[in-house]
């Protein structure tokens, strides 16, 4: 069905060790979302819906712009 590429051991690493921060970034933006005050319930789940649908970028926006707003509980 599908086919593996044939890559070298250190390529793999390479793909495996960016997915790996992708996904960490993600869920980063996504537990500390969770962990803080924005003043209201729309604004924490709006934060936490963009993590969500746009996995990278969106973390990576709320890294920048949405963890000022917010207050850690």
């Amino acid at each position: 069905m599908f086919a593996v590429p044939a890559l070298a051991p250190s390529q793999w690493i390479l793909i495996l060790g960016l997915v790996a921060v992708f996904v960490g970034v993600s869920l980063y933006a996504i537990w500390d979302a969770l962990h803080r005050d924005f003043g209201s319930s729309n604004a924490k789940f709006g934060w936490v819906q963009f993590a969500v649908m746009v996995p990278f970028l969106g973390g990576v926006a709320y890294l920048i712009f949405g963890r000022k707003r917010g207050r850690k509980l």
